[in-house]
């Protein structure tokens, strides 16, 4: 039996997916299919298999990539988005134009298999905390281009997205502490100049941390601090300001955090350290 983390997700706009998977196709096909037109263009059978444990994650991707090429293509799915599955498991089947099927294959398995990846790699950080406070966040470390398919991929495998760009957040950091002086100045800079838009700041040090509580913010990110110095820090902020740690979080450590009483953990190797699924797409009918 699988078991679906991805019920609340909202989906993904469809529009972001039909501009990813048209410059996919693009890049791929260019003006034609030489190694498909070999096939007879007649109706086939296909499958897509997964070939180890995984977290599901790219299905509309996946179905745009297949018809884009074939609007009539039947594709039956077997399992949810979302859904955890052994290996071996035949995700889905597909009905269409054999060309068709061939051509949209690789695209369409290299959306499944990254998607899966960054979903799978995130349930794993979130079955590593649950029964703690902590959230599992996001960064901006994603592939170009694949921004907003990956932050779906993390939502899908349990996790919440950090800020998605530049524009939807500030977030202070040394360099603007620097320019402005202070952090409590740097604090104050951006709230005349961005009031409506939610404000994370980094600090480096106790007494930072301190001015940051002083000034008021929505998060406060405590980056690279030892277990004793990020235990402090909690005891300090008591609760007053959400804090979130980053840097030297891997799965050996990261339940150690979390248990320290941190609100968030950003982890950028959800979506920058990517190893594939291992995915494939064959022409005939589904093993029984």
């Amino acid at each position: 039996m699988s078991t679906r983390l991805s019920d609340a997700v909202t989906p993904p706009d469809p529009e972001v997916v039909a501009a990813d998977v048209a410059r996919a196709l693009a890049e791929d096909v260019g003006d034609g299919d030489v190694t498909a037109a070999l096939l007879p263009d007649t109706d086939d059978d296909a499958y897509l298999l997964c070939k180890e444990d995984a977290i599901v994650c790219g299905r509309p991707w996946f179905e745009a990539c297949h018809r884009a090429l074939d609007p009539d293509v039947k594709i039956d799915w077997h399992v949810g988005e979302g859904d955890r599955v052994a290996p071996r498991t035949v995700l889905a089947t597909l009905r269409g134009r054999a060309r068709s099927l061939v051509t949209a294959e690789r695209a369409s398995l290299n959306f499944m298999q990254t998607l899966s990846a960054t979903a799978t790699a995130t349930a794993a950080y979130v079955n590593a905390v649950r029964g703690t406070r902590a959230r599992i966040l996001d960064t901006r470390k994603t592939i170009p281009g694949l921004r907003h398919a990956q932050k779906y991929a993390v939502r899908v495998g349990g996790g919440t997205n950090h800020r998605i760009g530049l524009f939807d957040a500030v977030m202070l950091k040394e360099n603007h502490v620097r320019a402005a002086g202070s952090i409590r100045d740097a604090i104050r800079a951006a709230r005349a100049t961005q009031p409506s838009l939610p404000l994370i700041v980094e600090v480096e040090t106790l007494a930072e941390l301190e001015d940051a509580l002083a000034e008021s913010c929505d998060r406060i990110l405590i980056d690279d601090f030892d277990a004793a110095t990020r235990r402090e820090a909690v005891r300090v902020a008591n609760g007053r300001i959400p804090l979130e740690v980053s840097g030297g979080v891997d799965l050996d450590t990261v339940r150690a955090i979390a248990e320290d009483g941190v609100d968030c953990i950003s982890i950028g190797g959800l979506t920058k350290h990517v190893r594939a699924i291992d995915l494939s797409l064959k022409l005939g009918p589904a093993p029984h």
